[in-house]
């Protein structure tokens, strides 16, 4: 028997019933499956409806909502009576029928992601006309095949967890500048040398200098970097963007050397700078001024950076 295409069900608007959607796919509902078997006794039974253990409540020849002769299918809150006064809970759900000849699940959803809300005064909601039941009943169709047919449910509650972020820009003022005075520098002989710590933006920085460079600038150039020292404070995924200066001063001329840089600081990222942000030589050339009286002087001026806050 060659299968048949899907029919359309054309659903009378009411002002308690968004619009629907329709459509077919191949992937049975995540979240519930409910299987009658025997379905023709139910309406020799005079029984007009049937309830699942959970949370499909599914309807048959219903005489309300202008459901007379379609099977109508719902979701209700089951053990709503036990629940305190005032309790509401939003979700978004859709509801399937399943063709056996198509091996296709008819998919019924309110259209364009409308959230619904169950209360204590609406405990179910769904859909009245889901099929005519001569078009359910037809084998031919595939939706009741030897007497059994299977609907299903997926459902996605809407949980606010009543917290929010709140992202800030902060600036620091153009005079607002963290100096590191380095005193016998030509004597260092560790790798790298860090400053005091000192805050900005409610986070803790310090600058991080290689004397003699670092991974390929080794013996060639200072290398200079802004670390973040609290970094293990930012949840995880978060970053924390900056834009910032630095610079080694001249001393003598005020012909400063000033580079800038731009990171997103993280538990990954904790420092970021220049590799080569001078030569060893400019550095070491007395007359330039970098170096006096075997002091240098780095400094970073942070711009910009952003701040993460949380609310409720």
């Amino acid at each position: 028997m060659a299968p048949e295409p899907v029919m359309e069900v054309k659903i009378p608007p009411r002002d308690d019933l968004a619009e629907i959607t329709r459509s077919t796919r191949d992937l049975p509902p995540a979240h519930y499956t409910f299987k009658i078997e025997n379905f023709s006794l139910l309406a020799n039974a005079k029984i007009d409806n049937v309830e699942s253990g959970d949370y499909v409540s599914i309807l048959t020849e219903t005489k309300k909502n202008n459901g007379d002769g379609h099977i109508s299918l719902y979701l209700a809150f089951s053990n709503s009576n036990a629940l305190p006064f005032g309790w509401e809970v939003n979700v978004n759900f859709r509801l399937f029928v399943y063709n056996q000849i198509q091996d296709k699940y008819l998919t019924i959803q309110y259209a364009k992601g409308r959230v619904r809300r169950f209360h204590g005064m609406k405990t179910e909601l769904g859909f009245d006309q889901l099929i005519p039941l001569t078009i359910f009943n037809d084998e031919s169709k595939g939706y009741l095949i030897d007497d059994r047919c299977i609907f299903g449910a997926e459902i996605f509650v809407i949980k606010p967890t009543g917290k929010g972020e709140c992202l800030t820009l902060v600036k620091q003022p153009v005079s607002d500048t963290f100096t590191w005075k380095i005193q016998n520098f030509s004597a260092l002989d560790q790798e790298s040398y860090k400053s005091q710590v000192f805050s900005f933006g409610g986070y803790k920085w310090a600058l991080l200098v290689y004397p003699k460079g670092n991974s390929t600038e080794k013996g060639k150039s200072l290398s200079i970097y802004l670390k973040m020292e609290d970094f293990e404070t930012l949840p995880c995924g978060r970053t924390t963007y900056a834009e910032y200066m630095l610079r080694v001063r001249d001393q003598l001329f005020g012909n400063h050397i000033e580079k800038k840089a731009y990171s997103h600081f993280s538990y990954s990222i904790k420092d970021w700078g220049h590799l080569n942000f001078m030569s060893l030589e400019d550095v070491n050339a007395l007359p330039k001024g970098f170096l006096v009286n075997d002091t240098l002087a780095v400094e970073v001026q942070i711009h910009v950076i952003t701040v993460v806050k949380e609310f409720s």
